[in-house]
């Protein structure tokens, strides 16, 4: 009875694994053929294309991760909690202090604060420690073959087969998030090609392991989008209990992007989160309630709008400032 049941095991798993191509297999190949022309046209060499589509497999784990992206259901005080906690804000601070005279040396080349450059780092891959466990290049290719969102990521794909080209880090090395996104400031491909910075001058923009190229490449892009280093990001306020800042017209403030300089808030009752008068400097600002008028309030400069650049999520870039407070 055992060598029977063996026998039939054998049987379905040699036709499970069969090397038979499929027609799905084959129009997968036909596929690829075509992408390697495309890339070989967009002057990508033959040898890159080897090294990085020799072998490729589809990864089912990333159309997974792709179609059932879970709702986003925590509060703003939930998210806040879990993503700035006092142990990442003791952490960042230690960051800061261990890199101090390179993070100076940056910030003053960039106009960045390195608060925030430690705060990108800190958020975006917990200050290095997770980078993402996928393969970018067969992570991309999966997600161009799906067909969902399949020019975005075409694009992507082909700044990912860039960067191998022009020798960055190589196609096994290069590892990322399932979507794409690479090294410790997990910049997508087109970021890093636009925005990536070899500081430290040795051919190459190492945003995995070298600490000076991961920091000058996230303060390039905030320099590059609008950063001004004579101003913060915005400060928690406090809203008056009626008048034309009071919750109930709150909303229509925010909704709006409605702004005006901190003087004239302060004409609408708008305060210090601690009650205390907002500064006198007549800075633009607009009101963001991250979690409705009954929530916390926030009045935030340009430099929260070059954070939205780095992330379109108001959550985030509050989270940014936040954990860049924590360390003034």
């Amino acid at each position: 009875m055992f060598r029977i049941i063996l026998a039939l095991v054998l049987v379905v798993s040699l036709k499970a694994f069969s090397v038979t191509p499929s027609h799905a297999d084959a129009k997968f190949d036909e596929w690829l053929d075509n992408l390697r022309r495309d890339a070989m046209a967009d002057g990508i060499s033959a040898a890159t294309l080897d090294a990085a589509l020799t072998d490729i497999t589809l990864i089912e784990r990333v159309i997974e991760l792709d179609r059932s992206q879970p709702e986003f259901t925590l509060t703003f005080a939930q998210y806040l909690d879990r993503v700035v906690p006092v142990s990442r804000q003791n952490r960042a601070n230690a960051r800061l202090a261990e890199h101090r005279s390179l993070l100076d040396e940056i910030g003053k080349a960039y106009g960045v604060q390195p608060r925030f450059i430690v705060a990108l780092w800190g958020i975006e891959t917990d200050f290095g420690r997770v980078q993402g466990g996928f393969k970018v290049i067969p992570a991309l290719v999966t997600l161009v073959y799906d067909g969902r969102r399949s020019e975005f990521f075409r694009k992507e794909l082909m700044d990912a087969l860039h960067i191998i080209e022009d020798g960055h880090i190589t196609a096994a090395n290069m590892n990322g998030s399932w979507a794409g996104a690479m090294g410790q400031s997990q910049f997508m491909p087109s970021s890093f090609r636009q925005y990536a910075e070899d500081y430290n001058n040795d051919g190459k923009r190492d945003i995995w392991n070298t600490q000076s190229d991961v920091f000058a490449s996230a303060a390039n892009y905030l320099s590059s989008v609008g950063w001004r280093d004579d101003m913060t990001w915005g400060r928690q306020v406090s809203l008056p209990s009626d008048g034309l800042a009071s919750p109930a017209k709150a909303m229509a403030l925010h909704d709006n992007k409605t702004k005006k300089t901190l003087p004239e808030w302060a004409k609408l009752g708008i305060t210090s989160a601690d009650g205390s008068a907002l500064p006198t400097r007549p800075l633009e600002a607009r009101l963001v309630l991250p979690d409705g008028a009954e929530g916390p309030a926030y009045l935030v400069y340009a430099n929260y709008e070059a954070i939205l650049r780095w992330n379109r999520s108001n959550y985030f870039a509050i989270a940014v400032g936040t954990l860049a407070d924590s360390m003034r």
